[in-house]
C-alpha cells in the first residue's frame, strides 16, 4: 500500500507500484510510472514522460522530466527514465528527452546533489557522485562510477569516461577520458584517478598499465600516434580497449 499526504495530487492516471512515500505538497502528473520503494520527501514533482524504478529517494523540491529548455523542443513524446536505488538531493532538476533520442536516462545507485541539473537526452551511468550545483547541458553522457565535483559546467555533447575523478569548478567543452582526473583551469589531464581506481579494486598491475597507456597517449602530442602506441606496445586489456575505443569515436576532441 502506498503512504500518500493528503496535502499530495497524484493525477488519476499515474501509474503507481506498491510501498511508495509521497509527502506533503507533492505533484504527480500524468502518463508518469513510479515503480515500488520510492520516497518523495515533500515537495517533489514527477513530471509528464517521468519514468522511475524501485528504492529511489527524492528530497524537496526535485523536478523530475521537466519540459527540455530547448527551442527545438516542440512538445513531441518523450520520456525520462530514472533507475534504482538513486539518491537525488535538494532541488535536483532533470529534463524530458527531446526528439534527438527521445529519452533522458540515468542509472542505477546515482548520488546527484543539491541543485545540480541533467539536461535533454543526456544519458548517464550507474554509481555516479555528482557534486552541488553542476550543470550537464544536452545530450551529454557520462559512463559509470565517475565522481564529479560542485559546481562544474558541462558542455552539450561531452562524453564523460568511467572512473574519471573532475575537480570542483571546471567548465569543459571536451570530452573527458576514462580513469583519469581532470582539473585546473582551462580543464586538462591531471593523472590517473590512482585512490579511485584503488576503491574500484583495480589491481597494481593493472593501474600501471592504465597509467602507461595515457603516458603514451599525452607524450605523443598528437594523440592518434598515441593510440599507435598504445595497441602496439601493451597488453590490450578490456580496460586499455575502452580507453583506445573513448578516444577514436571522440567527436569534440579529448583534453588535453
Amino acid at each position: 500500500m502506498n503512504q500518500i499526504s493528503p496535502l499530495a495530487f497524484v493525477h488519476p492516471e499515474a501509474k503507481l507500484g506498491d510501498n511508495n512515500v509521497i509527502g506533503p505538497f507533492c505533484y504527480i502528473d500524468k502518463n508518469t510510472v513510479l515503480g515500488d520503494n520510492n520516497v518523495m520527501q515533500n515537495s517533489v514533482t514527477i513530471n509528464y514522460g517521468a519514468r522511475i524504478g524501485n528504492n529511489n529517494e527524492f528530497f524537496p523540491g526535485a523536478s523530475i522530466s521537466t519540459k527540455p529548455q530547448d527551442l527545438k523542443f516542440k512538445g513531441e513524446e518523450t520520456i525520462c527514465e530514472i533507475g534504482d536505488n538513486n539518491s537525488i538531493r535538494e532541488n535536483v532538476t532533470i529534463s524530458r528527452g527531446t526528439a534527438s533520442k527521445g529519452t533522458t536516462r540515468v542509472g542505477n545507485n546515482n548520488l546527484l546533489m543539491e541543485n545540480m541539473h541533467i539536461a535533454h537526452d543526456c544519458f548517464f551511468g550507474n554509481g555516479l557522485i555528482i557534486g552541488n550545483s553542476t550543470k550537464f547541458a544536452g545530450e551529454v553522457t557520462c559512463d559509470d562510477f565517475a565522481v564529479i565535483s560542485a559546481e562544474i559546467l558541462c558542455h552539450q555533447f561531452c562524453h564523460i569516461g568511467g572512473y574519471v575523478m573532475i575537480q570542483g569548478g571546471c567548465r569543459f567543452s571536451q570530452d573527458i577520458p576514462p580513469y583519469i582526473i581532470a582539473g585546473k583551469e582551462p580543464t586538462r589531464y591531471c593523472g590517473i584517478n590512482l585512490v579511485g581506481l584503488r576503491r574500484h579494486g583495480f589491481s597494481n598491475d593493472l593501474i600501471e598499465l592504465i597509467h602507461n597507456a595515457y603516458r603514451l597517449l599525452y607524450s605523443e602530442g598528437i594523440l592518434k600516434d598515441g593510440i599507435k602506441k598504445i595497441k602496439s606496445e601493451l597488453q590490450m586489456t578490456p580496460e586499455i580497449q575502452y580507453i583506445c575505443d573513448f578516444v577514436e569515436s571522440s567527436k569534440r576532441g579529448i583534453i588535453r
